[in-house]
């Protein structure tokens, strides 16, 4: 099973959006993919229920049949960072049990498990924990969205050099451009020569989430199965 890690340069830099873009993509080429958003704050209560909406969409492209308490076991109602949101409702959250709710996924059977992180890659669990030590536990391989605005060539080069300092392989990376970027072009042709994993997709804005997966170059990824 290819275990696939979706971080990105920072809040709101578009994981969710890459994210249901491979798994359409992955579908596409008929494979079973399973998904797994382990936190999430800013949350809907749904007949008892705390609903990201993010965690909902992701769901909704995947083809397992999960839950939305199996795709995101772990949710707060307030849209702040997790880690102050759990500490208001007095609970910890603790990687043994995001691990616990990944295993269990796992047991899905899917050609490819995508998890999405939380905020960037050192997303604060509290206790000097980070959501990066999950992904570091479970082994993932790990795709950077970088959000192409003023400030996203540090961003990203940072973000890699602390996925790699991680000792996990970064292999690939997508550029996310809603933003009306000044020279677009240009910075992405340094962010090019900047990371040495490939490019594997530029997307715009595109409601229709099957026209942004036929942008995916999957090669590389089908590679890794």
């Amino acid at each position: 099973m290819l275990k696939l890690f979706v971080t990105a340069t920072d809040t709101d830099a578009g994981k969710t959006y890459v994210a249901q873009a491979l798994i359409n993509a992955f579908i596409a080429e008929n494979k079973k993919v399973a998904v797994y958003k382990p936190i999430s704050a800013g949350c809907e209560r749904i007949n008892g229920v705390l609903v990201n909406e993010d965690a909902k969409l992701l769901q909704m492209q995947s083809n397992c049949q999960q839950t939305i308490e199996q795709v995101n076991p772990i949710a707060f109602e307030p849209a702040i960072a997790p880690h102050i949101a759990a500490a208001k409702e007095q609970r910890e959250i603790s990687l043994t049990s995001i691990e616990k709710g990944y295993e269990e996924i796992c047991k899905f059977g899917a050609d490819i498990l995508i998890c999405e992180g939380a905020g960037g890659w050192r997303l604060p669990l509290g206790n000097g924990k980070f959501l990066s030590d999950f992904a570091q536990l479970t082994k993932q391989q790990v795709i950077l969205v970088v959000n192409m605005k003023l400030g996203c060539l540090n961003h990203a080069v940072l973000t890699y050099q602390s996925i790699i300092a991680d000792g996990l392989a970064c292999v690939g990376w997508v550029a996310n451009c809603q933003e009306d970027m000044p020279y677009l072009t240009e910075n992405m042709a340094e962010l090019t020569t900047l990371l040495p994993m490939p490019k594997l997709a530029e997307l715009g804005f595109e409601p229709d989430i099957a026209k942004a997966a036929q942008k995916i170059d999957l090669t590389i990824l089908t590679a890794l199965l």
